[in-house]
């Protein structure tokens, strides 16, 4: 085996995840996805299609009106964007590997800002490059910010990728237009590539925005900037298990990952993709519906956690978490492991995410029934008030 894969950590949430399935007392809030299952009406275009036989092979950049489906729209979102920086990916997963495939040498600095999702970190390392981080600090009431400057002054010409997850898994942290300003055109100097994973951007609960979504690269960049846009079917159209996502790049570099992906996946199901035309065709019926939900479950939980002594946490502009910490308890994983057994309550725990997120929990507020997010609460309080500590 490779050193690099005989390196890698076990997910850490799943490891916390696995300690608790299959109890019925236990109350799961630690993966990264609803437990709404996806709409009707998409759900029954998969299911025609599989009727209708499509079951073979596809084009590797995908079903050609797919790819003018997702240009549609993104341009409403960001402005024009033509079908030949697109491909259709199996999954916000496979668009960040083929990407990273697409660009960076054993060897080749990748830069990228933590906490993060842990793939985002460990996909590089598979690669063969030297990752290196910057991290984002928490403020006084549990909010994380970033500190521009010391970013821009860690990319250099010697960094070939800067890796951005705006809005951000686990904080909710969020770039604004001038921080994104900023680090484009630093990155233009540097000739550094910036892989900008933008899954949860229409997530994003700012009363301020024109366009229902979270500032993007996409708005600022041209388009043969030295920018890779991943964008995934999964959050904001509820479909986690279908494994569908998206690329926009520079047009050079469209069939170059076009052939990436014959030798990754060869292409996504073609059931998959007829799925995914009817949740673009009925997006204004799907989105801003969960986007609301969402923000009333965040407004729900928040303010309940803020309420309990010893616990630390902010109001996020985006995303589907809240991310906060118990006052005096350092050990994030363990602590997880303890509120599965003791309380019955499944959060992600902070350092499956970066170092500097150790002793931070992650909770997933994403629930179709906000009672629940009320009950978890509630087991924590009581379990904070009687736990005896840590040995």
């Amino acid at each position: 085996m490779r050193q690099a894969v005989l390196n890698l950590e076990e997910s850490k949430i799943r490891e916390v995840a696995n300690a608790g399935m299959g109890r019925a007392d236990v109350l799961p809030f630690w993966f990264g996805e609803s437990d709404e299952v996806t709409p009707e009406a998409v759900r029954a275009a998969g299911i025609a299609s599989l009727q209708a036989g499509e079951t073979f092979y596809s084009h590797n950049l995908g079903l050609p009106e797919l790819r003018e489906a997702v240009a549609a729209y993104a341009s409403r979102l960001h402005g024009e964007l033509a079908p030949q920086r697109l491909a259709i990916t199996s999954g916000g997963v496979n668009a960040l590997i083929v990407a990273m495939q697409a660009l960076i040498d054993a060897g080749d600095e990748v830069l990228a800002v933590t906490p993060v999702w842990p793939n985002l970190t460990a996909q590089p390392r598979i690669l063969g490059a030297q990752l290196r981080c910057v991290a984002l600090q928490p403020d006084a009431e549990g909010a994380w910010q970033l500190d521009v400057p010391a970013l821009l002054a860690a990319i250099t010409p010697r960094t070939r990728l800067l890796v951005l997850n705006s809005p951000n898994n686990p904080t909710g942290w969020t770039l604004t237009r001038a921080e994104q300003q900023a680090i484009l055109a630093h990155c233009r100097q540097t000739g550094t590539w910036i892989l900008s994973d933008e899954v949860y951007e229409r997530l994003y609960f700012r009363d301020d925005t024109a366009n229902g979504a979270a500032p993007s690269f996409l708005d600022i960049a041209a388009p043969d900037d030295r920018l890779v846009v991943v964008q995934s079917f999964s959050k904001a159209f509820l479909m986690t298990g279908w494994r569908l996502g998206w690329l926009v790049m520079p047009p050079a570099m469209t069939p170059q990952v076009g052939k990436l992906l014959e030798f990754n996946t060869s292409c996504a199901p073609v059931f998959v993709q007829r799925a995914a035309l009817v949740a673009l065709a009925q997006t204004e019926a799907i989105t801003p519906r969960i986007v609301a939900h969402l923000r009333h479950c965040r407004d729900t939980l928040v303010p309940l956690l803020q309420a309990v002594p010893g616990v630390q946490v902010g109001r996020a502009p985006g995303g589907m978490y809240a991310f906060l910490r118990l006052v005096g308890q350092n050990d994030s994983l363990q602590l997880a492991k303890r509120l599965v057994q003791e309380a019955g309550l499944g959060l992600a725990p902070g350092v499956a995410f970066a170092p500097q997120a150790e002793g931070w929990l992650r909770w997933c507020f994403a629930s179709r029934d906000v009672a629940r997010l009320r009950q978890g609460v509630d087991r924590l309080h009581r379990w904070l008030r009687t736990a005896a500590p840590a040995p």
